[in-house]
């Protein structure tokens, strides 16, 4: 036991905290403030839906993430130089939010969205890289810490942070697009923790040695610019992909991503429509900041850390087993509390279980993709297992207002469905028990 505390003293947890929380706040800006400021404004619940087709650009942030593991900014090293840019997009786009009125800008509304949205994504690249760059490939046990507190930063940044614009929106005076000025003051402050992070001390030219000897053979022995350009264009755009399907082997590969593409897509399909549902049984802005955000808040750190624990105690199949069937059984709480009505306590019981689903099974979740990874690649091999999961959450979950409307509002009937889509993701990971356990022991 002493030896898993010690795992959480390690001093570079503090930065993956705060990156975590960092991570997490632009979600925060296009998703559940977005949301309520959109019913506000009398938007049906399938145009709603609609609106979480931007969190799309998060399932295909893979396809750039091999340029943040190659081209290095000109300030603040690889994985810092790219988190700071991004941070001051999302702040510019919060500011022209800000400017903007739901009855007439819908549009731009959206496409503001949809550069948080790619700054988000870009962002979310270099903050993984970091983690798994600054933790060495032997220290398995601190890994594990590292994906328990990037999940409670988080949360921290979506949960914690976002009670502040639900508490403010009902407050004389105030409006959505004045928060929109809060969130960018917020996300100042997060890239002043960017500027005193320190970047992972790695030799990013000795982990590529191999590769590059590799795909300079291919390119011949001419030294022409078309030459130098191909060869480097293989080694950036290929070779991580490559080297990631050569190591697990085609087939184990394709379960792999299968896997991760499934498991969280019940809870995406809620977590779209849990502000709608709270707002349409009858909470306000306020209760739902008070409880769906400040309490889940604190129920995620706790169970993130005690899922961080687990993971390094009992291994990481336990813990994705262990989540996934919490994670139906908190669906089917939410089933109930639609029967029930907007009773605060049962509102309590379902925020503290759905959150502890959550954690645990995102801390799960990052460990295991985070072990998958070969530090050469990092960024772009955890953005493509990530994205994997977050195209569940995004681009499939915008059909659940669609998917509400066409049961008749039946919110009961709509979280048992949510229910069962866990079912097929735990039948692989079955299947995948040996791998996981040979991952643990190899690194």
């Amino acid at each position: 036991m002493s030896t898993t505390f010690a795992s959480f003293r390690d001093k570079r947890l503090i930065s993956v905290f705060v990156f975590g929380i960092a991570s997490g706040f632009p979600w925060l800006m296009i998703g559940s403030v977005l949301s309520a400021w959109l019913k506000d404004e009398s938007l049906s619940r399938s145009a709603i839906g609609l609106f979480g087709a931007i969190f799309a650009v998060y399932s295909f942030n893979w396809l750039w993430a091999p340029l943040i593991d190659r081209i290095k900014p000109l300030f603040l090293g690889q994985r810092r130089g790219w988190i700071a840019q991004m941070q001051w997009v999302i702040i510019g786009c919060c500011l022209w939010m800000s400017s903007l009125d739901a009855q007439v800008d819908l549009f731009y509304i959206a496409l503001c969205g949809l550069f948080i949205a790619i700054a988000s994504a870009t962002q979310d690249i270099a903050i993984d890289a970091y983690r798994i760059d600054v933790i060495s490939e032997q220290e398995k046990d601190t890994m594990s810490a590292a994906s328990s507190l990037a999940t409670a930063g988080w949360w921290t940044g979506y949960g914690g942070l976002g009670a502040i614009p639900f508490l403010l929106a009902d407050l004389p005076g105030w409006h959505w697009q004045m928060i929109y000025l809060v969130l960018a003051a917020i996300m100042v402050m997060c890239f002043i923790a960017t500027l005193l992070a320190k970047e992972p001390d790695i030799d990013r030219d000795a982990l590529l040695r191999e590769a590059k000897a590799r795909y300079s053979a291919l390119a011949g022995d001419s030294q022409s610019a078309f030459n130098k350009l191909s060869a480097w264009l293989l080694l950036t755009l290929i070779e991580p992909f490559r080297e990631f399907f050569q190591r697990s082997g085609a087939r184990l590969a394709v379960k792999l991503l299968c896997f991760i593409f499934l498991f969280k897509i019940g809870e995406a399909f809620l977590g779209r429509m849990s502000i709608v549902f709270y707002k349409e049984i009858g909470f306000s802005n306020t209760e739902i900041g008070t409880y769906s955000k400040l309490l889940n808040w604190w129920v995620t750190i706790i169970f993130s850390i005690l899922g961080g624990m687990v993971n390094i105690r009992y291994g990481i199949f336990r813990g994705l087993l262990i989540a996934g069937i919490a994670m139906a059984a908190s669906n089917l709480l939410f089933a109930l509390m639609a029967v029930v009505g907007p009773h605060k306590g049962w509102f309590v019981v379902t925020i503290i279980l759905d959150g502890f689903t959550s954690a645990w099974a995102t801390v799960a979740m990052v460990a295991f993709i985070s072990l998958l990874c070969n530090r050469a690649f990092s960024a772009t091999q955890y953005a493509l297992m990530a994205s994997l999961s977050v195209l569940s959450r995004t681009l499939l979950a915008s059909s659940s207002g669609m998917l509400v409307d066409g049961l008749g509002g039946n919110w009961a009937l709509f979280f048992v469905i949510t229910a069962l889509m866990v079912i097929p993701s735990l039948i692989i990971l079955t299947s995948l028990k040996d791998k996981i356990a040979e991952v643990e022991t190899s690194r």
